[in-house]
């Protein structure tokens, strides 16, 4: 039987790190409109709550598209799905920034959301299946430090690039970064050793979703991912428009710093995944939901240093938590780790695009503290749920 990946060899230092670029450039590509909602919505003449769409559709996209990279990736292999899937969604990156007609440039972000989807879950699984149980959960913690980075430099240098050139160059930017980023994680990722492939059979497909959507702990984990995400996008949605205006009056690129925060999610997830074997993984989580909470509290007061120390908290409790969940999914699963995987994510991209825009119409209606308030009751949901874990 062909050995697993074992921490610190060599062919360990090279998957991390690969999967680390492929985070960076998903979640770059992904989250480098976020920042610019404000520009978007003055330069095609939309409203806060539709320019929130550009991100939106996005994850729709991902959302649906998950379910079927992950079948695919059941037959077709890993490493060639999520190389495919990274090269189309830079270009789909590139053609954005040259865009200037609204409608299309949702369609073109619905269709990266589309090619991105073939990488997550995909990632998930490999880890899964190609490294040692006992390196697993650090393997994943570096993984989802690699998707925080890529959220944290997508949004700052979005932020730094629109000031210097407009929302053009910005996005145009990112893609370009995110290409070199795909060609690290073509070069570095070893080839699967444990995958074995299945016949593509949409009876044997249906049958591992619907597998999984009977087990309960999983269905609590894609509850709890829903929530999860949909709370970490809607916040950093609106706490842009809320800082662009009075008594702030914070410029792109200061907001765009403001995203330095996601420093900390690389840090917590790697972190999250150690304490997971000393405390066990419903404690770290529940901690981490609390600290989301006190995040949301301290956004509460209209003084910029303790927003900012509220946004810190809410990240590092978000992607500790996410970490943790990931993991579970996994361990959870028993077979078809992509198809659970995907079921997971697409939870977490509903919750983004349903929660992202519905919170953006309680921004436009009722204002900041109802907003916050609506984050603070589901996050107390997901903690009722995470409880049963």
């Amino acid at each position: 039987m062909a050995e697993f990946i074992v921490l610190g060899s060599r062919e360990y230092r090279r998957a991390t790190l690969a999967l680390f670029c492929g985070g960076f450039a998903t979640f770059a590509l992904l989250y480098c409109v976020q920042p610019l909602l404000p520009q978007l919505a003055e330069f095609f003449g939309v409203s806060s709550a539709s320019s929130s769409l550009a991100l939106s559709v996005t994850t729709f996209g991902l959302a649906g598209g998950l379910l079927l990279s992950g079948a695919l990736s059941e037959s077709w292999g890993r490493k060639p799905v999520m190389v495919t899937a990274l090269l189309l969604a830079c270009s789909l990156g590139l053609a954005t920034a040259l865009v200037r007609d609204w409608h299309l440039l949702l369609v073109l972000r619905t269709l990266l959301g589309l090619a991105l989807s073939g990488l997550p879950a995909l990632a998930m699984a490999y880890i899964g299946e190609e490294f040692d149980p006992a390196s697993l959960p650090v393997a994943m913690g570096l993984y989802i430090g690699g998707t925080a980075l890529g959220g944290l430099l997508g949004r700052l240098l979005t932020g730094v690039l629109s000031d210097l050139g407009g929302w053009t160059l910005a996005l145009g930017g990112i893609a370009a970064l995110g290409l070199l980023a795909s060609v690290l994680f073509v070069w570095l990722l070893p080839p699967s050793r444990h995958f074995v492939a299945q016949p593509l059979s949409l009876r044997g497909l249906l049958g591992n979703f619907g597998r999984h959507l009977a087990n309960a702990d999983l269905r609590v984990l894609f509850f709890l991912s829903f929530l999860l995400m949909g709370s970490f996008v809607a916040l950093f949605n609106y706490i842009g428009f809320y800082l662009s205006s009075e008594p702030f009056s914070l410029s792109g690129t200061l907001i765009g710093f403001l995203f330095l925060v996601y420093l900390l999610g690389i840090w917590s997830s790697n972190a999250a995944g150690k304490l997971v074997s000393a405390r066990g993984a419903r404690t770290v989580l529940l901690a981490a939901l609390v600290m989301m909470l006190a995040g949301i509290l301290l956004c509460l007061v209209p003084w910029l240093p303790l927003i900012v120390g509220g946004l810190a908290l809410f990240t590092t409790g978000f992607f500790a938590a996410h970490a943790v969940a990931s993991g579970l999914v996994g361990q959870r699963a028993g077979g078809a780790r992509a198809q659970a995987s995907a079921l997971y994510l697409c939870a977490y991209y509903l919750g983004s695009s349903v929660l992202g825009y519905v919170m953006g119409w309680v921004w436009q209606h009722w204002g900041w503290v109802p907003l916050l308030g609506c984050l603070a009751a589901a996050l107390l949901l997901a903690m009722v749920r995470a409880w049963r874990l």
